[in-house]
């Protein structure tokens, strides 16, 4: 059996499994599974490696993107340029990094080009591992960003606090990072004057469950554009496919 998986703290809301299963069976790949690892420390990861030796690679969420990388033998020249890991390879007992969140962001931008706002810098909220995924796709695309935390690192980070001071009078993307307003807590909202969003402000949220944040709502309901992050999703889990059948391709040929 060879077996792949996703490794989290929590992983009830996860669409990996169903979507990788799905593939396994439109391929024919009746040896092919799919499972949900959930560590409630990184810690736990030998273990799990221990016990589960057909394991050929795991997707990695919440919180271990940057967790994961002790653990790690190398890295793809895009994973340590952002600094976070989603995709591990497992071959020949080394544990390879990837990260493919910076490809699914990328291609799924495009819905806003060419009406990407340069005006004023870009908002990520949050600064976890997604975060970086996002910060080195959108200095590729030379867009200027400001990151937003509950508890800023350094004096170039912004507090939420912060925001009320802001112009936003001036076409603006904001992209949340953060898990503020997954299921089943739909009903919570990241920190920013939603009051202030309108037509000339783009929302973008990586959370796709539920299908439409209330970041999201409010933003539609005051003209602001919106994208959810399901496609995104797809897009790296179909690169994590193709870096793992490139890493094992009698298994998955």
């Amino acid at each position: 059996m060879t077996k792949y998986g996703l490794i989290g703290q929590t992983l009830g809301y996860s669409f990996s499994r169903g979507y990788f299963s799905e593939l396994f069976e439109k391929l024919g790949l009746e040896d092919h599974v799919f499972s949900n690892y959930e560590l409630p420390h990184i810690d736990d990861l030998k273990t799990l490696l221990g016990e589960e030796p057909d394991i050929r690679g795991f997707t990695v969420t919440i919180p271990y993107k940057e967790q994961v990388i002790p653990f790690l033998s190398e890295m793809s020249d895009a994973a340590q340029k952002i600094g976070a890991v989603n995709v591990v390879v497992r071959n020949r007992g080394k544990l390879v990094g990837h990260n493919t969140d910076a490809i699914g962001f990328e291609l799924s931008l495009k819905q806003f080009m060419p009406q990407l706002p340069t005006e004023a810098p870009a908002l990520i909220l949050g600064t976890g591992g997604a975060s970086k995924a996002i910060a080195y796709v959108l200095t590729k695309l030379n867009q200027s960003f400001r990151f937003v935390s509950r508890k800023p690192k350094t004096r170039e980070h912004l507090a939420y606090e912060d925001l009320q001071n802001l112009d936003w009078c001036v076409p603006r993307l904001l992209i949340n990072t953060t898990p503020v307003g997954t299921f089943p807590n739909v009903e919570e909202c990241p920190s920013i004057p939603v009051d202030l969003l309108n037509e000339r402000h783009f929302l973008y949220d990586l959370i796709y469950n539920p299908e439409e944040t209330l970041l999201l709502r409010e933003g539609r309901m005051r003209g602001a554009k919106t994208i959810n992050g399901l496609e995104m999703l797809h897009l790296q889990a179909e690169a994590a496919w193709k870096i793992w059948q490139e890493a094992h391709p009698k298994q998955t040929n």
